[in-house]
């Protein structure tokens, strides 16, 4: 039996009849995970990678980062003047646009911008957008991230939420990503707001979920 990445509490083994994937179910916070024996190799993962094309060639991917901006972080915009991208990507659309709205953005991705530059730094928000649903230990992520989170910042994250029922998750389209091993619904997000002291300011029941620091 596994325990949940999470919150630690036992979990439900529940397997994909499709594609024989096995996926550990927590019942306390409702994180669902991807058994190990099904992840790819980091190579194959920067290859998937490779293939997106999310470039500003891209209106529609473009108008995403846009409505995000104006929807969650410009009503805070005031006490918002620098920002950290952790797992930007490859072409750097959501720092641009944010520069273009006046705030100044770092760049970090494990495979595009690998140099740490948020060492020794802290910053007003710092944004992860389809970035958690590729991680193994997610929550240990986010408490690293917190540590450069000024008190009163921000960090925003976007993972589409998963539908909590097994027949539903079983033909979600989001699973079927062969990178994607670990999923969020609301509930998990209020259990790691809880834990770690944040404060969830807004969601928007599908996707994105933005978090204020209390805790410094």
């Amino acid at each position: 039996m596994k325990k949940c990445k999470i919150c630690d509490s036992a979990t439900t083994a529940i397997t994909d009849t499709k594609t024989q994937k096995k996926y550990h179910k927590c019942p306390t916070c409702s994180y669902i995970f991807l058994d190990e024996t099904f992840y790819v190799d980091e190579a194959r993962e920067k290859k998937h990678y490779d293939k997106h094309h999310n470039s500003f060639e891209s209106t529609g991917y473009v108008k995403m980062f846009e409505d995000l901006i104006e929807e969650f972080v410009l009503p805070h915009k005031e006490c918002i003047k620098s920002a950290l991208d952790f797992g930007c990507g490859e072409d750097e659309v959501l720092p641009i646009v944010l520069e273009r709205n006046g705030v100044a953005c770092d760049r970090y991705d494990l495979f595009y911008f690998p140099k740490k530059v948020y060492e020794g730094k802290k910053y007003d928000l710092i944004l992860s957008t389809e970035v958690f649903e590729h991680l193994q230990n997610p929550l240990e992520i986010l408490k690293k991230l917190l540590l450069h989170v000024e008190k009163n910042g921000y960090i925003l994250l976007m993972s589409a939420f998963h539908p909590d029922n097994d027949d539903e998750f079983f033909k979600w389209w989001y699973i079927r990503d062969i990178t994607h091993i670990g999923f969020f619904n609301i509930n998990t997000f209020e259990y790691i707001a809880d834990k770690l002291g944040l404060v969830i300011v807004k969601h928007n029941f599908k996707n994105i979920i933005l978090f204020q620091n209390r805790e410094v």
